[in-house]
């Protein structure tokens, strides 16, 4: 259930975003190109639907996905992966998690949840660039599942064993898509070698 990508492209941007030199808009154009990456691998077991169209010359079975999907980030440096999912996913609809630590329980809050309707059972892809200990990723995911979502893909550009662990603990049936699986924590929460806080450098 846990995918990390070994393409050489996404190995030469993870250098990039990782790289303390890297200026902002350089920083995003590198994230734009893992997040591609990302998508494709994110929605490669997505059901699919037969339908027939005409082409120019006769009539042929086309596809269609079965269910409507949903692109979730998680504010605010989920952002950084709406515009490349968005891009892979152009039917997708779009919904916001916005979490804040309490400095005083350390536990991830709540500050916004935007949910699009549907009609019938979603797929949502969880948008977050960093998995690091996974409690936002694990609070995104109860939140997520009390709007009775079954079907739950975390992407994400660099994870933690911590962070994978705790998830697989809890949801051990949600697939995890990463572009680098890192080597652990440091002793506030921050993934090694890392690339220091997505959100940040991602927005300037």
């Amino acid at each position: 259930m846990i995918t990390v990508l070994e393409h050489p492209l996404v190995r030469r941007d993870i250098t990039i975003l990782r790289n303390v030199e890297t200026d902002p808009a350089t920083f995003r154009a590198a994230a734009a190109r893992v997040g591609i990456h990302l998508a494709i691998a994110a929605t490669q077991t997505l059901e699919l639907e037969n339908f027939t169209i005409t082409t120019p010359l006769e009539e042929t079975q086309g596809f269609k996905t079965a269910n409507p999907l949903i692109l979730m980030p998680i504010l605010r440096a989920g952002v950084a992966m709406l515009a490349p999912f968005s891009e892979v996913i152009p039917q997708a609809a779009i919904g916001y998690l916005g979490l804040r630590r309490n400095e005083e329980t350390l536990q991830p809050e709540e500050y916004m949840f935007s949910f699009p309707p549907t009609e019938k059972p979603a797929t949502v892809f969880l948008l977050d660039p960093m998995l690091a200990t996974g409690g936002s990723m694990c609070a995104s995911i109860r939140r997520v599942r009390r709007e009775g979502v079954k079907n739950i893909i975390i992407a994400c550009m660099i994870a933690a064993p911590e962070g994978i662990e705790r998830v697989r603990s809890e949801f051990p049936d949600i697939p995890i898509i990463t572009a680098a699986l890192d080597r652990e924590l440091n002793e506030i929460g921050f993934i090694l070698p890392g690339l220091g806080d997505a959100g940040d450098r991602f927005h300037g």
